[in-house]
């Protein structure tokens, strides 16, 4: 671990280095992006507002390279993200919001227990959704090389919606990614999934009546299966192919029925209660890391909804400690 540490602290002291003296080439990306969204028939106006306060941040480049599904192992992981402490702060903000919680599952058929743990997760209830500066965090990862076509579709999608008056560009403070709202969303996500729930002819996703039926209404759409598995952590015998195995999130491969993977599973048995011709993954968290990290171990099986999940942030820590902070909340509530 000293070692990726290391590694990540000398990554980011190029990067700064690198930016430095990006005042200049930041100004041109600017220009170039104007006409770029004029392209996409935002007006002019929109544009103008916008783009005279966005500034190239630094720090958005820092905090892209070093986050913390890149360097932490998964029980540290998910131990940060599903404490007694979070478990406790989820279960108060159920009881005082149960009303409209419920209401949703029904609507949505989206279990609360899932909505509550993505909550958590992202925004900690609601009570840190981010300060930093939505449109610069967008445009500075736009300007870096790294994923530059992915941001600059995600700052296109963002004018648009300022442009329709959906969303306030006066409000978009969020995560240095330039997601926004007490779920967290990206600006292709408000587009495709956001929902004016309380029909005030406005998208306020740091209103609980707009963001739970909205994130409920993702979930919804990207095929989440109440009541079927998400994932459950198995120990794997030495005779396993290691290309069965999945060590990244960006697509999961080896699907095959769960009855499939029985010689390779120590203790099968403890998943006799689970349909067997359920379409199942292996993954192997670590390996991406920790180089010198077990190649079997933490393994865990893992379902369609797993893959759902991967969708709201494909990164497999993240999926399982959602799915753990859900389970932990259904035992509460």
């Amino acid at each position: 671990m000293k070692q990726i540490s290391i590694f990540f602290l000398i990554s980011i002291l190029s990067f700064s280095k690198a930016y430095g003296n990006d005042d200049i080439n930041f100004d041109k990306w600017k220009n170039q992006f104007k006409k770029k969204a004029l392209s996409y028939n935002i007006s002019e106006k929109t544009i103008d507002l916008v783009m005279v306060n966005i500034k190239f941040l630094p720090k958005v480049i820092e905090y892209d390279r070093y986050q913390p599904e890149f360097y932490e192992d998964t029980k540290t992981y998910i131990g940060k993200r599903t404490s007694k402490k979070k478990l406790d702060k989820g279960i108060d903000f159920y009881l005082n919001n149960n009303d409209l919680i419920n209401k949703v599952e029904k609507e949505f058929n989206i279990e609360k227990e899932l909505l509550l743990a993505l909550m958590g997760i992202e925004t900690n209830f609601g009570t840190y959704v981010g300060k930093m500066d939505i449109l610069s965090s967008l445009a500075t990862l736009s300007f870096d090389k790294r994923r530059s076509e992915f941001f600059t579709n995600e700052l296109i999608l963002l004018l648009q919606l300022i442009d329709t008056n959906k969303i306030d560009y006066k409000t978009l403070y969020g995560s240095w990614a330039g997601a926004f709202g007490f779920f967290q969303f990206m600006p292709s996500t408000i587009t495709n999934f956001a929902i004016d729930h309380n029909k005030d002819d406005y998208i306020d996703l740091k209103n609980n009546e707009d963001a739970y039926p909205s994130a409920a209404n993702y979930l919804n759409k990207m095929g989440w299966k109440k009541k079927e598995p998400c994932f459950y952590k198995i120990e794997l015998n030495n005779n396993i192919p290691r290309d069965i195995l999945n060590v990244s999130a960006k697509k999961i491969h080896s699907k095959k029925k769960l009855k499939s993977f029985k010689k390779y599973i120590k203790d099968y048995s403890n998943l006799d209660f689970l349909d067997k011709n359920l379409v199942a993954a292996i993954i192997t968290p670590d390996k991406d890391i920790i180089p010198e990290a077990e190649t079997l171990s933490p393994a865990y099986v893992v379902f369609e909804n797993y893959e759902i999940i991967l969708k709201w942030n494909r990164s497999l820590r993240f999926a399982l400690a959602v799915c753990t902070l859900k389970e932990k909340i259904k035992d509460e509530i």
